[in-house]
């Protein structure tokens, strides 16, 4: 393979110098010496308080490892070497790490940090927090932080305050920004205590909170430290600017939503269509005390779908996975319970150009021409399109198409029960933790039940749930695999051989072909946004034909309401709902 050259992002040639940010490919919008982000408010006032809820339970403060289920929000604790800004695909620009220099043929990273930084127990961030973070991330942490810093060869402290990551050969320009994203975790606090395994000892990082109390399992407050060494930071300027930030846990949706109308909590995300157009009527919204609005999404949609366990020996062969799915009624849902309000999802990475849209073009065929005798035939002559009916509840021609699919696999319909070739009935479960699912899940059984396949629903709570999901024991569940506009690493996460075996990863699937890995591979070292581009089609084309899941449906909006107790900057950030910009109302209205 031959060896590209780049110069380094940021600088005027090749040779490597220290800059203050990187991009994936290009320019960062946001040059050294900036003040702050553009769509912040640099005099927003602090104050006041942000509840929100959470479902289910928790009962861990460390959410870097599989065991436990940890509390939402735990990340504000934490900082990262650099951070990311809300209005451009992928760029860092630095935060414990005040600059960063990535050798010109990306086979290294050294990262300079901010002598100002600061854990809080005010002992100072040096080299030695990084090389021991990777090492405990990479040795114990969950299996994804394996996989997405597999490219490191080693780490090397050349002094208190600057650390290098040496990377394995390979052309991977975005290793320097996911190394850039890592958690900052104290040395010297977690020497004496064992970090695989779940607690609600109230650990010390270095962020703009700290975890001020909690109800195990019920309630979590972070309050805003006033000393925080970042604060006044360009990164940080305008954010972070509630004093108190609060989950409130409920186990149930509605219970939830009736909460949030009597006020116990401030923002409400809605996730249900159904909710979204009958649930909000009543006083306070009448009044404008609470405001709801559509926030338009410009990040793709990834895929949201019912995943099977390709573990499952039932779920080997594409044409039962693509029968099952054949027999799922999106349109019919559409209009009877979501109220037209969604869009069929297509694609592993839909809602944006990374989207593998009709036929291949040349350059797609390119890539995939080496592995034509590995793939189906229809990646290089079908666009691929879920199956689709008229809404309408009539499913004959699915039915049809359903029946062929299995008898071409072996099956046959006996007796009203699908037989496999040892005339055993095809049976299986949807695995769910939200009860108010069951109802999207019921209208598919019986649609299944039609062509003699017995399904079960099992209902379990969110621990148990999250235990199921880490040990892939499930036959189907539905998933939402978000998806970036700079797709990368976290690819060898979500469909590589590595991924499948390895327990609590997010590979749900199970997927596990040579051809998808040396796929990822190209997307990973593509060397320019154009390239990225046509290698994540390919790679979409081939997850797309493999069948591996029931797609679904998206929304290209996010659906939020919230009590009139907030201002916001006049400027909306392209990539992020923004709250974490919000401020208190200098005198907030309690319900």
């Amino acid at each position: 393979m031959a060896t590209f050259i780049f110069p380094l992002v940021g600088a005027n040639s090749a040779v490597a110098e220290p800059t203050h940010g990187i991009a994936m490919h290009g320019e960062p919008k946001y040059s050294a010496g900036f003040s702050h982000f553009d769509y912040v408010n640099p005099k927003a006032p602090v104050g006041g308080s942000f509840k929100q809820a959470s479902r289910g339970t928790f009962d861990s403060f460390n959410p870097f490892i599989v065991k436990g289920t940890p509390a939402d929000g735990v990340g504000l604790i934490y900082d990262t070497l650099m951070i990311g800004s809300a209005d451009e695909p992928f760029s860092r620009y630095g935060l414990v790490a005040q600059q960063i220099e990535v050798a010109a043929d990306f086979s290294e990273v050294t990262f300079y940090l901010n002598p100002a930084a600061r854990f809080h127990d005010g002992q100072a961030i040096t080299a030695k927090d990084i090389a021991f973070s990777y090492e405990i991330l990479t040795t114990q942490g969950a299996p994804h932080y394996r996989s997405y810093y597999a490219g490191v060869e080693k780490t090397e402290i050349m002094d208190e305050r600057t650390i290098k990551f040496i990377f394995k050969p390979g052309e991977n320009r975005e290793l320097p920004l996911i190394i850039g994203e890592m958690p900052v975790l104290p040395a010297h606090y977690w020497q004496d205590k064992q970090f695989d395994r779940s607690s609600l000892a109230i650990p010390v990082g270095s962020g703009p909170y700290k975890i001020a109390s909690f109800d195990a399992g019920r309630k979590v407050v972070y309050q805003r430290d006033e000393k925080y060494w970042a604060k006044d930071l360009n990164v940080r300027v305008g954010h972070n600017n509630f004093s108190r930030m609060q989950y409130e846990y409920f186990r149930d949706t509605t219970v939830a939503f009736q909460a949030f109308k009597a006020g116990v909590y401030d923002y409400h995300q809605e996730y249900s269509a159904k909710s979204w157009a009958t649930a909000y009527h009543g006083s306070v919204f009448d009044q404008n005390k609470i405001l709801r609005e559509k926030v338009a999404d410009a990040n793709p949609q990834g895929m949201q779908g019912f995943f099977f366990n390709l573990r499952r020996d039932k779920f080997q062969d594409p044409r039962v996975r693509q029968a099952i799915a054949t027999m799922f009624d999106f349109e019919w849902l559409n209009r009877q319970l979501f109220y037209s309000q969604y869009t069929r999802s297509n694609s592993f990475f839909a809602n944006s150009e990374l989207a593998a849209n009709a036929l291949p073009s040349e350059q797609e065929l390119a890539i995939l021409a080496p592995y034509r005798s590995q793939l189906p035939a229809s990646v290089f002559e079908q666009e691929y399109q879920p199956s689709h009916t008229q809404g309408d509840g009539n499913i004959r021609p699915q039915m049809r198409q359903a029946v062929a699919l299995f008898e071409a696999a072996g099956y046959q319909l006996k007796n009203s029960k699908m037989l496999d070739k040892d005339g055993k009935p095809l049976f299986f479960e949807f695995l769910v933790y939200d009860k108010s699912f069951e109802r999207v899940i019921q209208p598919y059984r019986k649609n299944l039940s039609r062509i003699g396949i017995e399904t079960v629903i099992s209902l379990v709570d969110i621990s148990q749930y999250i235990n199921r999901l880490n040990s892939f024991d499930f036959d189907l569940v539905t998933m939402r695999l978000g998806q970036s506009n700079s797709p990368g690493n976290e690819q060898h996460m979500f469909w590589s051989c590595d991924s499948a075996k390895s327990p609590g990863s997010r590979n749900y699937a199970g997927i596990c072909d040579p051809t998808i890995d040396a796929l990822i591979e190209q997307v990973i070292s593509a060397q320019s946004r154009e390239q990225l581009v046509v290698q994540t089609k390919a790679l979409d084309r081939v997850l797309q034909h493999g069948h591996f899941v029931v797609p679904q449906w998206y929304s290209p909006s996010h659906r939020i309401a919230y009590w009139d107790k907030f201002e916001r900057p006049d400027i909306r950030p392209a990539y992020s709902i923004g709250t974490n910009t919000w401020w208190a109302k200098p005198k907030q209205e309690h319900p």
